[in-house]
């Protein structure tokens, strides 16, 4: 499954490129709104809401983050809740423990008329972990597909580059009889078009 989950990834990085053209006659690369790449601790928590920072594991930097946010649909059900901008994306562990692939909506809330921004993401993940029966230092995720949710903190530092101080998390919120968390911490750089 490890070496399934880098084609999974670039297969979900292809389908939108494939559903907006079928749909919008501009060139591809229009709906392509901002790349982000980054590095993560890996595992720092177990929850979704890090409330004990005293806690975090900030030891195992051996993550690295590729994003593709889309531009927001427009279309008035997008508009409604907000214009999420659509993404896919991977997180790749580079020392044998799990690695995700997800999608999801992200929102962008600008604080006042500074360069800073919250940032806010829903949606689901998929690992390629062990569901249950681990060994020692590795997670338990019950099921093979679970919520995904990923908050920040960025700035633009230019009209085209942002960095994102992020905390991402998946787990099945208990649907499963295994619900060990992954949370991962990092910085998150982009560029925009």
């Amino acid at each position: 499954m490890r070496n399934l989950l880098p084609i999974l990834a670039l297969a979900a990085l292809a389908l939108p490129v494939q559903a907006q053209d079928m749909f919008d006659p501009r060139p591809s690369a229009s709906f392509v709104d901002e790349l982000r790449i980054g590095l993560n601790a890996h595992d720092v928590d177990t929850t979704l809401v890090p409330f004990n920072f005293g806690n975090w594991k900030l030891n195992q930097i051996e993550d690295i983050s590729f994003d593709v946010l889309f531009v927001s649909p427009d279309i008035d059900a997008f508009r409604w809740i907000g214009a999420p901008r659509p993404e896919v994306g991977a997180t790749i562990n580079f020392d044998g423990q799990d690695s995700i692939a997800h999608a999801g909506l992200t929102w962008q809330l600008p604080l006042f008329d500074t360069p800073v921004y919250l940032e806010g993401t829903l949606g689901a993940a998929i690992h390629d972990g062990y569901l249950t029966g681990a060994p020692a230092g590795r997670k338990n995720f019950g099921c093979r597909v679970n919520f995904y949710e990923r908050f920040g903190v960025g700035m633009h530092l230019s009209d085209q580059a942002t960095a994102t101080l992020t905390y991402e998390h998946t787990s099945n919120n208990g649907w499963c009889s295994a619900n060990d968390g992954l949370s991962n911490f990092g910085l998150r750089l982009g560029w925009k078009f």
